[in-house]
């Protein structure tokens, strides 16, 4: 099968590039390390203004009506740039999970607004080391939320949320309404301030119910948000082997280029093959977003790009040297974007079961 985007794709991918590279700031970004609840308003407000919110959002309620294969080309452009606020992907997890799941009149009230970027949507599935814990500690009751969830990317300013809550009936996934004064956020600082992690206490927070059976509903959103990430971390990838390679090639040591150095060599070609192979992996997994084998796909996409984005920012590190753990270079914000998605959303060993159990029932 063909892998190659058209025409229309290609204009996208070229125009977020080029809109996301006059809108960069690495000093932006550093700022935003020091600091804890504030994210990249700026980028935001460029995510809002090209209308990359609605991409995935039907015609009909105010969006784009696209599909998964675009969002992925706007996400991987984003990752390029280590973008400073973690709404855009996670805004379409929430959209998918209202329109798969939630009836009309949560459409018509939710997904224009997500689609006009009025509302930023977050995922809080996770608990602790479990992505889809099946005995959530949420519990969802008369249409409120109480509990906690732990460290949840975009807490710290998210305005509408999808939640895997316990019921009566076993874990189901229902949407909640954070504008209110029933949910208190504690924001966490860590390496990677900008994603806004903050555990968040639901005190009879204002919810919905999306999907009774919620451990196979948070799956297909799951599996929805890796595909996106995936091409965020290819972005990411390509972006630092770029530096690592032009470093490799103007940098002079014993009287000839890095690049020359077989150790160099190798560890580049090695980078390279990783990241064709998560590019490869993503794009399968977001053209064949319809096939009963999407969770498979969605888990090795995830899986090859956790790898390519680790890797990459890693070895760069090794190709600078010296300069690249200096805080005058970029190095870092890639390597600390590259740990933090890494986790966000279940690491490897999470997704590496995932995708045996789909083998295995493919058996």
């Amino acid at each position: 099968m063909a892998l190659i985007y058209d025409e229309s794709q290609r204009q996208i991918a070229e125009e977020c590039d080029r809109i996301l590279k006059n809108a960069f700031s690495a000093p932006a970004l550093k700022q935003l390390l020091e600091q804890s609840g504030a994210y990249d308003t700026g980028f935001w407000d460029i995510c809002v203004s090209q209308g990359w919110p609605a991409i995935a959002v039907p015609e009909a309620a105010g969006g784009l009506g696209l599909g998964l294969s675009e969002q992925g080309i706007v996400a991987q452009a984003c990752g390029k740039v280590v973008c400073g606020a973690p709404f855009l992907n996670t805004g379409y997890a929430v959209s998918e999970a209202i329109g798969r799941f939630g009836d009309a009149a949560a459409r018509e009230k939710w997904l224009p607004a997500l689609a006009a970027g009025e509302v930023k949507g977050i995922v809080a599935l996770a608990e602790g080391r479990a992505p889809l814990p099946k005995a959530p500690a949420v519990r969802f009751e008369d249409g409120r939320l109480t509990g906690t969830k732990t460290a949840v990317p975009g807490g710290g300013a998210g305005d509408l949320a999808i939640v895997l809550a316990a019921t009566c009936d076993g874990p189901a996934l229902v949407l909640a309404d954070l504008s209110g004064a029933e949910t208190r956020r504690h924001l966490l600082p860590t390496f990677d301030n900008s994603r806004l992690a903050a555990d968040m206490a639901f005190a009879g927070t204002p919810a919905q119910l999306l999907a009774a059976d919620g451990i196979q509903a948070a799956r297909t959103i799951l599996c929805l948000l890796a595909v996106a990430t995936a091409h965020e971390q290819v972005g990411g990838a390509e972006a630092v082997f770029a530096s690592a390679r032009a470093y490799a090639l103007e940098r002079y040591a014993f009287g000839q280029p890095l690049a020359a150095f077989q150790s160099i060599k190798h560890r580049l070609a090695e980078n390279y093959t990783l990241i064709e192979l998560a590019r490869s992996n993503a794009q399968y997994a977001a053209h064949n977003v319809d096939d009963p084998h999407f969770a498979r796909y969605a888990a090795a996409a995830r899986i090859a790009a956790t790898e390519a984005y680790d890797t990459a920012s890693r070895d760069a590190m090794q190709v600078f040297g010296g300069l690249g753990g200096t805080w005058e270079a970029d190095l870092h914000l890639h390597q600390r974007r590259a740990r933090t998605l890494a986790v966000e959303i279940g690491n490897n060993l999470f997704w590496e079961d995932e995708l045996v159990e789909e083998l295995r029932r493919a058996c």
